[in-house]
């Protein structure tokens, strides 16, 4: 007798990108069978998320450490951190055993939704209601907020 596969981790964030998004959803559906499997898938959608993001996405952590240099959120570098660590962890020999640990593998799509959200949705919806403004507004809005002196 064949199951479907179900997971409690939540459903992507419909903003990630066609490619992220499969491997999150691959992910997500081998958390039961595979935690250590989708940990490591995770952190594949960690490394080009930081390259949709503008980095090199050769290097995770190079990757972020330029992102926090940008002003990113301390939240979300902690955040890109946890699951870049842990998926390294997966598959590598370390410290951390995640045979059986669905919960972590859970976690962490959450992580990666949070991420989405903080860096992609956020952003797009605040420039599509700024864009919305009338022209005036945002002309003073502009003015107001060039450096004195220029």
């Amino acid at each position: 007798m064949i199951f479907p596969d179900s997971s409690a981790a939540p459903s992507p964030n419909p903003d990630l990108p066609a490619d992220i998004k499969a491997d999150y959803e691959e992910a997500r559906a081998i958390i039961s069978r595979s935690p250590r499997g989708a940990c490591a898938l995770l952190r594949l959608c960690v490394q080009k998320l930081c390259s949709f993001l503008g980095e090199s996405g050769k290097d995770v952590n190079a990757d972020i450490a330029a992102l926090v240099e940008k002003g990113l959120n301390a939240k979300i570098q902690k955040s890109l951190d946890i699951v870049r660590v842990i998926g390294n962890e997966a598959v590598h020999p370390g410290q951390l055993d995640l045979r059986d640990q669905p919960t972590t593998a859970t976690q962490l799509c959450s992580l990666v939704n949070i991420i989405a959200d903080a860096m992609i949705t956020q952003p797009k919806t605040i420039e599509s209601l700024y864009a919305g403004l009338p022209e005036t507004k945002r002309q003073q809005i502009e003015q107001r907020d060039k450096p004195k002196g220029t």
